[in-house]
């Protein structure tokens, strides 16, 4: 096993003068799952290719444990890729599809039976080692796919979307099972997704990506309850926080007809007499009418124990997109109007300019978040749900 270390490592695509991925520096630890997440064109697919060999660096380096592998050919780099695609030979039964690297390899054939038939066991595979891809079901050529990579015992497994092509059910229990296989293995993962609900629930830490540079890279619980920037704040999170820019005032900021309290040592560090505050769609209450902000009920999504309310919101005369998680069992209607206000202690504050988090430290070198693509990520997150 082994360690993986991005040191600087740029991509800059011929004929493109934007790397596609910018003095990426991240430290991943031996045995440890990191994800890779980001929107689409973000650069993680790109920095996964990299590490595979797949892609040129045309600055800095990566290494595999202490080795140095800029430059060494991927064959060569102990690892092992999963795609989305499963990347079967249609004509090979499983058992052959799963030892065929080992072949290739020279390992013998008692050896390579043996290795497959051990890796077959943690798949629940042994039933279907005869079996061709096409006689399989998604999920079950992924457990292929996967498989495949274990036999060769790699120093590092690397997945691009290896969960794209399944339908929701399946997409949610195969994550589970890739999620405490490569634990009980204890195989340094780099798992690549765009999909954030998957980067919270799999990894033991997530780096966030936006246009190349790394935005943020912590335990899931950390990126949600202390994002760096505005940017991870909206993408984080299903549905997406809440995000307004709201005047300073004294003793806070305003919140509707409410004043939010908030420490003057926090609202001295913004730039302007505006700040971005988020709050989840569940840290917002209900409260009466005269109150709190108002927000027009435009749809209501009832999931039983809980609903959420997509309504609109007036806020500095422009309309503001609102999501609130409220009780199931009693849920305004479409047409409504409802009050809330932020509970307090569950609100996070941004600078209106820079995107950077304020009231907590944050890297200085934390590339800035504009508020205008948080606002189209909240839409692709609704679009999505």
């Amino acid at each position: 096993m082994a360690s993986v270390t991005y040191d600087n490592a740029t991509r800059i695509y011929p004929n493109s003068v934007k790397p596609a991925v910018d003095s990426l520096n991240l430290s991943i630890a031996d045995g440890e799952f990191l994800v890779l997440v980001g929107p689409s064109g973000c650069g993680k697919s790109t920095a996964l290719r990299m590490l595979a060999g797949l892609e040129d660096i045309n600055a800095g380096r990566v290494l595999i444990g202490d080795r140095d592998v800029t430059n060494v050919p991927p064959k060569d780099r102990d690892i092992a890729m999963v795609f989305q695609n499963y990347a079967l030979y249609p004509h090979m039964t499983v058992g052959d599809n799963m030892g065929f690297a080992l072949k290739i390899a020279g390992i013998d054939k008692a050896e390579r039976e043996a290795r497959v038939l051990e890796a077959a066991k943690l798949l629940d595979l042994e039933p279907y080692l005869k079996r061709k891809p096409k006689e399989l079901s998604g999920g079950q050529r992924q457990r292929v796919a996967m498989g495949r990579a274990i036999v060769r015992s790699p120093q590092v497994f690397l997945m691009d979307e290896p969960l794209s092509n399944l339908d929701a059910k399946l997409r949610v229990q195969t994550r589970t099972q890739i999620a405490s296989l490569t634990r009980r293995l204890k195989v340094t993962t780099v798992y690549v997704t765009h999909d954030q609900v998957e980067a919270m629930t799999m990894g033991d830490r997530v780096a966030v990506l936006k246009d190349g540079q790394l935005q943020q890279v912590d335990t899931p619980r950390n990126l949600y309850d202390h994002p760096a920037n505005v940017f991870v704040a909206g993408f984080i999170g299903s549905p997406a926080m809440n995000l307004l820019q709201l005047p300073v005032v004294d003793g806070g900021v305003k919140f509707g007809d409410t004043i939010y309290p908030v420490s003057s040592s926090t609202l001295n560090a913004a730039t302007g007499q505006t700040v971005t505050l988020g709050v989840r769609p569940e840290d917002l209450d209900l409260v009466p009418a005269g109150s709190g902000l108002a927000v027009d009920v435009d749809v209501v999504e009832e999931l039983g124990a809980d609903a959420y309310v997509y309504g609109r919101s007036n806020v500095g005369g422009s309309e503001q997109h609102m999501v609130i998680r409220v009780d199931g069992r009693k849920p305004p209607r479409g047409g409504d109007s409802i009050h809330v206000v932020p509970r307090e202690g569950h609100v996070h504050l941004f600078d209106a300019e820079s995107g950077l988090r304020l009231g907590a430290e944050t890297p200085a070198d934390t590339p800035v978040a504009d508020l205008a693509d948080v606002h189209a990520l909240q839409g692709l997150t609704e679009d999505a749900h």
